[in-house]
């Protein structure tokens, strides 16, 4: 008899995989590679933002992230949930409704008018906040929100995305050294994982997407792109 050990996350990190395959908001192509914003070139991509218009499956997620924040922080840890701008605000509002908890986002920059605000929503001084986004590369864009949350007087020392990279070394030290901790639902290994084993692509394309993963700057870089 085999068994199986499989952890609260992966069980999580398994269905989301699967999840955002299932509604194509992961995207292959091997052969004619993506080109990102930075110029470099990537087999794989994925939309996340392709989650807000599934209510069933974001309401599944919504479960996962509960579960996922009570084992690893404890739910009560959070006085309020804030969407970064523009892709983490309907998951903020989708889980702060589910945990009955203030909501704000946070502006990339203060608007220049009005109060010139960067946060929007009531944020009480002192607050523990969870900081949301659909995804997470290298980390670095996050610095920017949980600083905004801080200079308002909030605690901002977790993060919560659907999908997380997990290709670059050095990702979850920046984070760390910026005293912030990450959480997510599922990684570019989990997709790996469901592709091996759901039959959707040829073994040329899964060979090729595991590649990008190990060495990302070589594969962009054999393939026509910049360093990533």
């Amino acid at each position: 008899m085999i068994i199986h050990n499989h952890t609260p996350q992966d069980v999580i990190a398994q269905s989301t995989a699967k999840i955002l395959l299932d509604i194509e908001a992961v995207h292959v192509n091997a052969n004619e590679p993506f080109v990102l914003t930075s110029g470099a070139r990537s087999p794989v991509y994925i939309d996340c933002r392709k989650l807000i218009s599934f209510p069933r499956i974001r309401a599944a997620l919504m479960s996962y992230s509960v579960s996922l924040l009570a084992e690893r922080v404890g739910v009560e840890a959070f006085d309020s949930i804030a969407g970064g701008e523009t892709a983490g605000i309907p998951f903020a509002a989708f889980l702060s409704e589910r945990l009955a908890l203030p909501m704000q986002y946070v502006r990339k920059k203060p608007k220049g008018f009005g109060r010139n605000a960067q946060i929007e929503g009531h944020l009480e001084p002192g607050a523990n906040v969870l900081l949301m986004e659909d995804l997470a590369t290298d980390g670095g864009s996050k610095f920017m929100f949980a600083d905004a949350l801080r200079s308002a007087g909030a605690n901002c020392d977790h993060i919560l995305v659907m999908f997380y990279y997990d290709i670059f070394s050095s990702a979850q030290k920046k984070l760390a050294d910026h005293g912030l901790d990450l959480h997510y639902l599922a990684t570019w290994w989990d997709i790996l994982a469901e592709l091996k084993v759901s039959g959707r692509f040829d073994e040329n394309t899964i060979t090729s997407v595991e590649a990008f993963l190990h060495d990302p700057t070589g594969w962009s870089a054999a393939n026509g792109g910049s360093n990533i």
